[in-house]
């Protein structure tokens, strides 16, 4: 096994990627320093640790930086691969956990972002992208458990720190996602009874009040 020693989290709290990490983190029952990040003055830590992206999160290992947050969870499944396995060990079935958490990276938090930040009809436009995101990813859920069957994994450790964010989307959006995407959320419900989880993620109306710092930030409030 490896040691836990030196195990350090750079993170945001908000931000639905850091929680990736310590959702993995917590499944694997790994003890960890966080170090909340001030994103406006990046510290000198997160320059020297992520030196390309500068950005948050970044797991150091034993003094070793990793970055991006799929990557980091990957990373964490094979480094304490004792406990709790997050990808299959098939690789027809990595492949997938792999290509539907690359789908939920490059769609939900961009399609989201443009959900608050914009008006009208762009805005109309990335709700419609939006409801069509969730409803693909409701499919590939199926009537499985979790999105790698019966066990939690990637793809549930990829996506379920969105939930965070799910309300703003529909308030922002003026629609419901029970609505569009019933079983979705209650694959959101399964996820929250898991201590990982529930220790993990935020109130998502403390969520909207973030946003709409955003928005007043961006000046489209």
């Amino acid at each position: 096994m490896a040691s836990e020693k030196g195990v350090t989290l750079l993170d945001f709290w908000v931000s639905p990627f850091g929680q990736r990490a310590r959702i993995a983190l917590a499944e694997k029952g790994v003890h960890y320093e966080y170090k909340e990040q001030n994103l406006a003055e990046k510290s000198d830590l997160l320059l020297k640790s992520n030196p390309v992206y500068k950005k948050i999160p970044v797991l150091i290992h034993d003094g070793k930086p990793v970055c991006e947050s799929l990557i980091i969870v990957q990373y964490i499944d094979e480094v304490w691969s004792d406990k709790s396995p997050l990808l299959p060990s098939d690789p027809y079935q990595k492949a997938q956990a792999r290509f539907w958490a690359d789908f939920v990276d490059k769609k939900v938090f961009d399609c989201g972002t443009r959900l608050w930040k914009l008006k009208g009809e762009e805005q109309e436009a990335a709700k419609k992208e939006m409801i069509e995101i969730l409803q693909l990813l409701e499919a590939q859920l199926g009537d499985k458990k979790y999105f790698g069957g019966d066990t939690f994994g990637y793809v549930d450790v990829a996506f379920i720190p969105f939930n965070n964010w799910f309300y703003s989307y529909e308030t922002l959006g003026n629609f419901s996602i029970e609505a569009v995407a019933p079983t979705l959320v209650e694959w959101v419900e399964r996820c929250k009874e898991r201590e990982s989880v529930a220790k993990t993620i935020y109130d998502p109306k403390k969520v909207y009040e973030f946003v709409g710092y955003l928005q007043k930030k961006f000046g489209v409030a």
